[in-house]
This record gives structure tokens, sequence and C-alpha cells, in this order.
């Protein structure tokens, strides 16, 4: 997230430990169990403390009415429907995403390090969140980790004018020194929730994010998201923009790639089908890979970190004093939100608000005084 992106409403900071206590009361209070709570809050603070507002407290109230239409199911598990000492697919079951995501991980974790390989696709999920947080599941135990997922349809393809894909984002992680390598990233120009952010704030998007139903570029937040539940036209353009001079295909391909991985192979619903009426119907991919199949997991370490070294000591254009690599910024942004707080968008705090008068959790249990914008009424005398 854009340093321009946290200011376009002004944000209020918490720490993550309150905020994990939060999150892990309102989803046992949706239902679930405290350590299936406690997996969607890691998930969910992930992708806060590595500065991805977008996907973090914010998507909260996209749960609760998820669960509330359906879409989710709160007791559904998943099940293995094939499997191969190298593979599987998944059937979600319309359960919450961030579950069957970790499971579907952890199976291919588990594949990889017994037979070198690992990869395990699923259908009738849900939002899983951010792709990285399961790639990094791989790396942290010293494998290469891939996530992929599909998603609502928001890309609109290159020369038209429906949206046909999700934001579709992709994820690798690998070991490294003196942190792992870590590539998180959509395959359209940005994601839907920082349309959302911008729509909160009233504000109007940079040009070349989106279009509107008839394909021609707009700065509508509302319009544009408005366009996409009504499966209207339009929506996000892939990577590139719009036009293949700049790559439009590419972003386009890239898309591709993902649905390939998570809903073809899974044999689930592609974006254009899924989160229409009562079904989800999400589709992820997953790999694991045993740098031991390649000769020494150690010497292939050491010989991807020189690299990375070497990048990041590569010479800089005038006026840039850095060259990151994928990953380093995260590690500095969890420090930074660890010492400092997390920064939450002041309307998502209106919306956590809402979350408690509907589970009937005490606001000020958690924050204390503050008293989020449009809230003085609602929060009076209820408690």
């Amino acid at each position: 997230m854009d340093e321009e992106d946290l200011d376009i409403m002004g944000n209020v900071n918490w720490s993550h430990e309150l905020l994990e206590r939060f999150c892990r009361d309102v989803f046992i209070g949706f239902g679930f169990s405290t350590q299936e709570a406690q997996t969607i809050s890691d998930v969910l603070l992930q992708s806060d403390l590595f500065g991805i507002e977008s996907h973090g407290m914010q998507r909260m109230v996209r749960y609760h009415k998820g669960i509330e239409r359906g879409l989710i199911k709160v007791e559904s598990k998943p099940e293995v429907v094939f499997e191969t000492p190298v593979s599987a697919v998944l059937d979600g079951n319309h359960g919450m995403g961030q579950l069957i995501g970790k499971t579907a991980m952890e199976m291919a974790i588990q594949k990889a390090q017994a037979s070198g390989i690992g990869i395990v696709t699923v259908r009738n999920s849900n939002h899983y969140g951010i792709a990285g947080y399961y790639a990094k599941l791989a790396s942290d135990v010293g494998l290469i980790g891939v996530s992929c997922t599909n998603s609502e349809a928001i890309m609109v393809p290159t020369f038209g004018r429906m949206a046909m894909l999700g934001s579709n984002p992709i994820a690798v992680a690998m070991p490294a020194e003196p942190y792992d390598f870590l590539f998180d990233a959509s395959t359209t120009v940005v994601t839907r929730g920082k349309l959302e952010i911008y729509n909160k704030a009233k504000k109007p998007l940079p040009a070349g994010w989106a279009l509107d139903k008839d394909g021609h570029p707009s700065v509508n937040a509302p319009d544009v998201l408005g366009n996409i539940v009504a499966k209207k036209g339009g929506g996000i353009m892939p990577l590139g923009g719009s036009e293949e001079q700049l790559g439009s295909h590419k972003g386009y391909g890239f898309g591709m790639l993902c649905e390939i991985f998570s809903s073809i192979l899974s044999q689930g619903m592609t974006s254009d089908q899924c989160m229409q009426g009562t079904k989800g119907g999400i589709c992820h991919g997953f790999g694991a890979i045993n740098p031991n199949i390649f000769g020494s997991s150690e010497g292939i370490k050491h010989h991807f970190s020189a690299y990375l070294s070497r990048l990041r000591k590569a010479p800089k254009v005038e006026g840039q004093k850095r060259i990151y690599t994928h990953g380093e910024k995260e590690v500095e942004a969890v420090k930074n939100r660890r010492q400092n707080g997390i920064p939450v968008d002041r309307n998502t705090m209106t919306e956590l608000l809402d979350l408690c008068q509907y589970l009937k959790l005490d606001f000020s249990a958690y924050f204390g005084d503050y008293l989020p914008p449009q809230s003085e009424k609602i929060f009076r005398g209820n408690y």
C-alpha cells in the first residue's frame, strides 16, 4: 500500500495485540472455533502488518456479508476429492477461504516434504485473503511456496468491456538471507480493495486503473464498483492497462495462468461464474517445492541470497537511494507496525463498531473511548 493510500481518509493506529484479540472474538462470535478464529485473524493481520490494508481489517465487513448471505458456511469443512502422492483436489464446501487455504497449503507442504513437490487445487471456496500468506507458510519451513486464486470477475480482458477474470493474484516465496524472497501481486493494475478504499474516502480513482461499462477509462469509484456488482460491464484493467503497447495482454495472460491453476485444474467455477447468488465458488491453487530435488537446499539458498545482494547493490538511478528485492518492504513494514501500531481507516472503524453491535460485543472493551466518524448516535446509549 502506498503512503498516499494510507492518507486518503486518515487512519487511527492500534496495536497488533489489540486487533488480534478483536478479530478473534468477532469470528468466534460468528460461530468459528477459537483455533479457526485465530487462523482467520492471522491471515487478516498478516496483510495489515505487511501494509496491504486492502486485505486486512477493512475486509471484515465483506466476511460478515458473506456469512449473512450464505456464501460462507461457518460449519463447512474441506474434503479431498482426488489425490496422488504429489497432488490433490479439495472441495471447500463453501467454507471460510482462510481455513480452506491453510489446510490446502499444509497438504502441499507435507507432500513436498515427502515427495519433493506438492500441488493442491481447491474449488468451492471463498475469498482467502492475501496470496502471500500461504506461499510464506512454505518458505518458513525451507520450501519454495506458490499460491494463486481466482475471484469474482473484475478484470476486463485486453480489448474487452466486460470483466471476465478476477484480480487473480499470484505469490511466490523462497528462502533467502537476510530475509526470504516474497513476491505477491494481483494481475490487475490494482485490487478491488483499493477501489473500496477510494470509494470510502469519496476520492476519484487515479487515471489508468479502471474502465466504465462501455470500456472507457473511468475515475468514478462508486460507478465502477456498482457496475462490477451488477455485471453491467467495465471493471479494473489488467497489469499493463488496456492497450497492448504497454503490455495489457501480459497482465491478462498472467491472470489466465492463475485461472488455470485454480479453477481449471480443480474443475471449479471460473471467475465469470463465481460469487453469484448464494454460491461463492472461488478457487485456489497451491504449490510447494523442496529445493533438495535440485541438489543442496543450503547451496541453492546461498546462491540465491548472493544474487539478491547484488541486486540491492546495483547502480541506482539519480535521486534514488535504494533498490528493493521482493519481501524487503514487508519485513520493514512488520517491524514498524509492531512497534508503532497498525493503521486502520476511520470509516473501517465505523464498520467494526457495526460488527460489535451485531455480535453484541462491547466496542469500548477493545477501543476505549474512541468514536468512529458518524457513530456518536449509534454508539451512545448502547452500552
